[in-house]
């Protein structure tokens, strides 16, 4: 049986990276007890080589995590990673994800970064990835253009609509109603690893600015307004001082014992993220009952 307590936590790092590991850019869905964690595994091998992979771990308590499960295969050419947004279509949890390319030794993803989806009947057993042509249909694979970070939601008014969202000359915005001919729709400004929620008001999107989760309001998901930037305890977080990111939250606010939106993170520390981009990144919790004020485990 479930026992999700957020007061019992001892600590806001959920999963510790290290010399030789980094975990990035989370992405969490709840069913029935179980709370799935997607995320980024980076690993550095003995000869220095770095691969990036699509891994989940499980736990009923937010305390006890299964160990990392590699769902993608070892190629620095495709490295997927980044996981968006997971979404129910036509029965399948379907799952957002990117390539970030890096074999010919580069620190970041080349021109070839894409984004994708995977589908899966149980969220354990996942399907080959499928490309996302999100610039429409009739524009050639190597014309889209370097993409990353996708994150795909339903409509708040029209629940057959899906929008794809993606770091592309800011945030771009395509449309689909399945989830397979995309319709181009534009571009706003916004930092990378978008995430947005629902909300009776509108939108609220979190993403990543330089350092820290900003926050951008919508009625429309084309005009935006700016709500400020959380860095959470990043002052008091040695781990987490070389940058915080990546906020994805969940709405868990109906799940016993949690009843809060829950923000999943990555921080790097104390060096900044651009001296130790593949190691030591550790996946982070805070949490909030109003999406205003936000707490973690430890918080004075």
């Amino acid at each position: 049986m479930p026992t999700f307590d957020l007061s019992s936590l001892p600590s806001p790092i959920l999963i510790a990276g290290d010399a030789t590991t980094a975990y990035r850019d989370p992405c969490a869905v709840y069913d029935n007890g179980v709370l799935h964690l997607f995320y980024t595994l980076v690993t550095v091998e003995t000869d220095g080589a770095v691969y990036l992979y699509l891994a989940k771990s499980t736990s009923t308590d937010l305390l006890k995590w299964s160990p990392p499960r590699i769902l993608t295969r070892r190629n620095q050419a495709e490295n997927f990673s980044s996981p968006g947004s997971i979404v129910r279509y036509n029965g399948e949890w379907v799952l957002s994800l990117q390539t970030y390319p890096r074999q010919n030794g580069e620190k970041y993803a080349n021109d070839t970064a894409r984004v994708w989806i995977m589908r899966s009947g149980d969220l354990e057993t996942w399907s080959e990835p499928e490309l996302l042509r999100v610039k429409g249909p009739d524009v050639p694979d190597t014309e889209m253009g370097r993409m990353i970070d996708p994150y795909i939601l339903v409509d708040k008014d029209d629940p057959g609509l899906y929008w794809c969202l993606y770091k592309q000359n800011g945030a771009s915005l395509s449309s689909s109603r399945d989830l397979t001919i995309w319709t181009y729709n534009g571009h706003f400004e916004s930092g990378e690893n978008v995430c947005v929620l629902n909300e009776p008001d509108g939108y609220v999107l979190f993403h990543s600015p330089e350092n820290g989760v900003g926050i951008k309001r919508s009625t429309d998901l084309r005009s935006w307004t700016d709500a400020g930037t959380l860095t959470l305890g990043q002052a008091d977080w040695p781990w987490a001082q070389g940058r915080l990111t990546a906020g994805f939250v969940l709405d868990l606010c109906d799940v016993a014992g949690v009843e809060a939106y829950v923000m999943f993170f990555h921080g790097s520390g104390p060096e900044d993220e651009s001296v130790i981009f593949d190691t030591h990144a550790c996946i982070g919790i805070a949490w909030s009952y109003d999406l205003a004020e936000w707490t973690w485990p430890g918080k004075a």
